[in-house]
């Protein structure tokens, strides 16, 4: 009599990571609405029933996801030195028509209408790029500078690599940098205060 062999162990943390990379394409593709539990878990290669096993719901898979794709360094680095420069060129190459998508902005785009993804959303924003920008500024309003800059930078990416509006789109990469670098310049640059109205106390 042959011997049983025995059970194969299953390696939850690969099943795991397949889920949450199959999670961030489908939300990143389709949307937080669209993006359905049975869609993931065909893409993971599981059943619906290994999510809730995972992650425990569809919102929990969302935050999981929105982490893992705000996290990373994407156009906001870590050095303070000639950082409107690096910003923008860096924005110019990643929206160029033959890069690579940008998908968390992808996925804050299609999934910031829903009032459950927003606050996640905002959430995961707040947490990694804005508080890493707002960690390399100098001066007051540190955080309200950075999301104007994230600002900027969020809607040259939308109108030039989502939208595809002519000018942007056919903007050379050095011209568009230099461009937008003179735009955050005032947002990253030393803040200084206004002049007091005529009048006013100096």
């Amino acid at each position: 009599m042959s011997a049983v062999q025995p059970a194969r162990k299953r390696d939850s943390a690969a099943t795991r990571e397949a889920i949450l990379a199959a999670a961030i394409i489908e939300f990143t593709e389709h949307g937080y609405a669209a993006a359905g539990v049975r869609q993931i878990s065909e893409r993971a290669g599981v059943t619906a029933m290994m999510i809730n096993r995972y992650f425990g719901s569809k919102r929990n898979l969302f935050a999981e996801a929105v982490e893992r794709a705000f996290a990373p360094p994407t156009i906001i680095g870590d050095d303070p030195d000639g950082l409107s420069h690096a910003i923008a060129h860096t924005l110019a190459e990643r929206t160029a028509p033959d890069a690579e998508r940008l998908d968390p902005f992808l996925l804050l785009l299609r999934s910031a209408a829903e009032p459950e993804a927003a606050d996640i959303l905002r959430a995961g924003i707040e947490s990694h790029v804005g508080a890493r920008f707002a960690g390399l500024l100098e001066g007051p309003d540190a955080e309200v500078r950075a999301q104007l800059g994230l600002a900027l930078v969020a809607g040259t990416w939308l109108l030039r690599a989502v939208v595809g509006t002519t000018a942007l789109a056919s903007a050379g990469n050095g011209d568009l940098a230099d461009l937008v670098s003179g735009m955050l310049d005032p947002v990253v640059g030393r803040h200084e205060a206004a002049p007091a109205a005529d009048g006013a106390e100096q």
